[in-house]
């Protein structure tokens, strides 16, 4: 066994250890403690509009007409895009029974950047040499929808599984000062196994996680998606609260398409706060 496997298993254990310890307490207090009734767990309607500020590392490729899927190019390093962004970002919970629920959630970033180049770059059919000026784009979009099942719920706690789909959208370009755009897009129906849960710490307070992994191979795509979330929530009004936590997606795709064939990277991560609605 390795040190590393090891090191997981005592933390796993750990873990489990802390968590019957914890769930004794509280049996041991249930009976003169009220049990927490947070709206994020218990209201059938939610809404959350908010920003994330988001970390972004993005790579492509793009093959040329003689086959290939050429070689990829860091877009904020050889390409000058910003590495940070405020991202807007919004969500939708509807819980259709005391264990089914339906989310929706969603974020876009766009940017583009002009940079002299310092390195030869190819993408497509088109070579950049050294000391071009190249006007180049990134835009990215995700839709997140999953419906999920609550195999454990109580009023104040729940666990479940969901089977979900992420629409990915890429949308890349370069140009060269008076040269056309060599443009390659895709939107990808990625569809993601879901693990989520929520414990309730006080009647404003709770604590909620989510974790969406996806590997593939089929159609024109293969590669995989990892989608997380991590939120503290903080409800002092009935039916308004906020919300912050952290957010991350990677994604490492390759495209076999007759508008793309070559691979796409994005790496999107960073804390995120919210305003949540739910009645």
């Amino acid at each position: 066994m390795t040190q590393s496997r090891l090191k997981v298993m005592l933390l796993l254990a750990l873990a489990l250890f802390v968590s019957l310890a914890v769930a004794t307490a509280r049996a041991q207090t249930a009976s003169t403690e009220p049990i927490p009734n947070h709206p994020a767990l218990n209201d059938r309607f939610g809404f959350q509009l908010g920003a994330f500020y988001a970390k972004t590392a993005t790579q492509a490729s793009l093959g040329g007409a003689a086959g290939g899927a050429g070689v990829a190019i860091d877009f904020e390093s050889a390409l000058g895009l910003e590495d940070h962004a405020v991202v807007g970002i919004g969500g939708f919970l509807w819980r259709m029974s005391e264990r089914w629920r339906l989310e929706v959630e969603y974020f876009k970033l766009n940017r583009d950047a002009s940079r002299t180049l310092a390195s030869e770059i190819r993408w497509g059919d088109q070579v950049y040499p050294v000391g071009t000026t190249v006007q180049s784009s990134y835009d990215f979009s995700d839709t997140r929808v999953s419906a999920g099942y609550s195999f454990f719920k109580r009023r104040d706690k729940e666990l479940g599984l969901g089977l979900g789909l992420h629409m990915s959208k890429i949308d890349v370009s370069l140009q060269q000062a008076g040269s056309s755009a060599e443009q390659a897009d895709v939107t990808a129906p990625l569809p993601v196994l879901s693990v989520y849960g929520a414990l309730a710490l006080t009647n404003e307070w709770a604590v909620r996680f989510r974790s969406d992994w996806l590997s593939l191979n089929y159609g024109d795509y293969s590669g995989g998606l990892r989608s997380s979330a991590i939120d503290v929530l903080y409800q002092p009004f009935r039916n308004v609260g906020f919300g912050f936590g952290m957010r991350s997606l990677v994604l490492d795709l390759e495209i076999d398409k007759n508008n793309w064939s070559g691979d796409a990277k994005a790496v999107f991560s960073g804390p995120a706060a919210y305003v949540t609605v739910s009645f």
